[in-house]
């Protein structure tokens, strides 16, 4: 049964709800390719796709725009895949359980992926409608943006005739994004010798914080849950001995960790000071962060007597001061423009392997000698505990052009239709314009979107007033070259 069948615009709703039933994690996207290739065929569209799965389709002008200037509509496929610990759905294999409340659309227990998944039904809609005017419409729907750009960087867009781009990646109505911080992510892997142990089995938690976007709220100041997990650890030691057994916490590299753990065997005499240290620290905690993640809590589960392979005193020091010492968050401002981060890392994974523990950060900036120095730094820190580095998914910043027509039209159609000048900013966050602008030269690009709150989160929803505001919008810029 349709969840969203009542909502409008409809055709956006349709074939948004369609793809919530397509898992589409990112490295997981083959099927929602698949159906959108089907879906172009089925219309007779052109279409292309490739080895990486990017679907690129193109529907000539309709009738009095075959001169107009080509539109490139361009959004990705694939969501940043998390969901609460008592969900059970599999995000690999199973749809979303879409859910209406209010004004808004969200997924019971999960993330929603309406990033990016508005951008793919809006331009759906636009398609599927032949009543829509258009000039010729080019539909550029990549892979693995969420983990790298990927997709987009494997992109070859040789048959696009348009040096006009909708991006509709963003997350703010109202507001224009016309420049983004490029980025690379960087792993970092640290031996570790193991030795036996045996005392009280204990699971320490960090958790009940916010998390978030890295790139679009790291300037928030919210708790990272792995950097705060080696903060208690360092600090219990001063009242409880402890082993470790293995660290780990975060999803992605580009969220915010919101929950971190540590696997540990206590001494028989410490396991009621380790519970009475952490219920103490955590009303530190939420002294501490009471403007940002008030809800954070250190919690200490104790699990019985056991015997396990824990961490060498000398593994677990260096791995704890690897973590202490590398970077987080924001580390430098934008002297151009205001109130912009211009260089900022999150430390958004934390693993523990047989024989190693694994760090994966994400590093940002729009100034690229800048991210260049800040991946050299932390390999130098890395490396001097013994540590090996490697990077990854590098992708430009994408330059502000002081002339833009797309622009200039947008700011002039959004005045006139809302009564009132939209924003016009640059984001630290990473988008896809930069990597296309590098392959399609002189390309024009105003990246957009509607309201979506907490996107990255299993608190992430999508406002259905804001979904109809901007269709009308993008429906209006598309008239504009007649």
């Amino acid at each position: 049964m349709s969840v969203l069948s009542n909502l409008k615009p409809a055709g956006v709703w349709k074939f948004f709800e369609e793809l919530c039933k397509i898992p589409h994690g990112s490295h997981n996207e083959k099927a929602i390719s698949d159906y959108c290739v089907a879906f172009a065929k089925e219309r007779g569209l052109s279409v292309w796709q490739d080895d990486a799965w990017n679907v690129i389709m193109v529907k000539e002008a309709s009738k009095g725009y075959e001169n107009a200037e080509p539109v490139i509509l361009q959004g990705h496929l694939d969501m940043v895949c998390v969901k609460k610990p008592d969900c059970d759905l599999d995000m690999e294999k199973e749809g979303l359980r879409l859910a209406v409340e209010g004004d808004y659309v969200y997924a019971e227990g999960t993330s929603l992926g309406g990033d990016d998944g508005i951008a793919i039904a809006y331009t759906l809609a636009i398609l599927d409608d032949d009543s829509i005017p258009h000039p010729r419409l080019e539909a550029i729907f990549t892979t693995c943006e969420e983990v790298g750009m990927d997709g987009a960087i494997a992109l070859k867009p040789s048959m696009l005739k348009g040096h006009t781009m909708l991006n509709l990646d963003s997350e703010e109505e109202g507001i224009f994004l016309v420049s983004c911080a490029g980025g690379v992510s960087m792993d970092i892997t640290l031996p570790v010798q193991r030795m036996s142990g045996e005392g009280t089995g204990a699971v320490l938690t960090v958790e009940g914080l916010l998390g978030g976007h890295s790139g679009a709220e790291i300037h928030k100041g919210r708790g990272n849950a792995n950097l705060i997990l080696a903060r208690v650890l360092a600090c219990l030691a001063k009242e409880a001995d402890y082993q470790v057994i293995s660290l780990s916490g975060g999803l992605k590299d580009n969220a915010i960790p919101r929950e971190s753990s540590a696997k540990l065997l206590l001494a028989a005499d410490s396991a009621e000071q380790a519970k009475a240290f952490c219920e103490a620290y955590s009303r530190v905690l939420q002294k501490e962060y009471a403007s940002t993640d008030s809800g954070v809590t250190i919690r200490l589960e104790l699990t019985g007597e056991e015997k396990a392979e824990v961490m060498s005193p000398d593994s677990f020091k260096k791995a704890l001061m690897l973590l202490l010492s590398l970077p987080c968050g924001v580390q430098t401002m934008s002297g151009e423009i205001e109130g912009l981060v211009e260089t900022s890392l999150n430390m958004g994974i934390l693993e523990t392997r047989d024989q190693e523990i694994y760090f994966c950060y994400s590093l940002r900036s729009s100034v690229s000698s800048a991210k260049e120095w800040l991946a050299e730094k932390l390999r130098l820190i890395a490396e001097f505990y013994g540590g090996t580095v490697s990077l990854r998914g590098a992708y430009p910043a994408w330059e502000y052009q002081k002339d833009s027509p797309l622009r200039e039209d947008m700011v002039r159609i959004y005045e006139k239709m809302f009564g009132k000048q939209p924003k016009v900013e640059a984001i630290h966050a990473g988008l896809e314009c930069g990597v296309l602008s590098s392959k399609i030269p002189g390309l024009d690009c105003v990246s957009m979107g509607p309201d979506i709150l907490d996107i990255h989160t299993t608190e992430e929803r999508l406002s259905i007033s804001s979904v109809e505001r901007m269709w009308e919008f993008i429906l209006a810029v598309l008239k504009r070259g007649k």
